[in-house]
């Protein structure tokens, strides 16, 4: 009865098939193990693989980068922006919508059958905003190793989301080793910051939260 597990299943299941539809050519009737394994694999933030996914089509690719900003589920231990934040923003999206086609309806963002308070959807909506700011901010600097834009693009959702590998350059047949020291800070916070949440982190950085009341 669970919404946001409802869209996690369905998310997985309608990856999972695009991409062995997509792969079918270059693996054939083990399209389906290949697909399913690789993205329970990367949406956990797992990281594990067996085989090596940069070589696969364009669209597979893609779909895969989508669901490492997804990642697992609220409250899991995984990585990304979580199912259940991108429920709310598409949620708050539809509202929006349906507010400039009806300015006087009274509409509020649900889940789970249950109406989710103003403060919460504020609250997932500055999230994603930090977040894609700071996937924005870390592409430009890990770009300065002059590395094509799918190796420097993915190596950043890969270490924010906690995956693992990326693709290309630092894809599952690949590693991190050829990037410089900065890139390697750079993208050590970026893992920092997925894995201990981006406010946690901020507060650290935050004078008033060293002085003493």
């Amino acid at each position: 009865k669970n919404e946001e597990w409802r869209w996690y299943m369905i998310i997985i299941a309608a990856t999972v098939i695009l991409i062995a539809i997509d792969i079918y050519p270059m693996y054939g009737s083990e399209s389906l193990r290949y697909s399913f394994f690789q993205v329970s694999s990367i949406i956990s933030t797992t990281g594990y693989a067996t085989t090596d996914f940069s070589l696969w089509p364009q669209l597979s690719r893609c779909l895969l980068l989508f669901i490492m900003l997804i990642g697992g589920c609220a409250g899991g231990t995984g990585g990304g922006v979580k199912v259940g934040r991108c429920i709310i923003l598409m949620k708050s999206a539809g509202v929006e919508v349906h507010k400039l086609l009806h300015p006087r309806s009274v509409r509020r963002v649900s889940l789970d059958g249950k109406p989710v308070q103003d403060s919460v959807v504020h609250s997932t909506l500055v999230f994603f905003g930090l977040y894609i700011f700071i996937i924005v901010v870390s592409v430009l600097l890990v770009s300065l190793d002059n590395l094509d834009f799918s190796s420097t693009f993915s190596a950043v959702m890969a270490c924010i989301s906690n995956i693992g590998p990326g693709l290309d350059v630092v894809g599952p047949m690949g590693n991190y080793g050829s990037l410089s020291a900065f890139s390697k800070v750079v993208l050590s916070l970026d893992m920092l910051l997925g894995r201990l949440e981006i406010y946690p982190m901020l507060l650290l950085f935050m004078p008033a939260a060293w002085r003493k009341r």
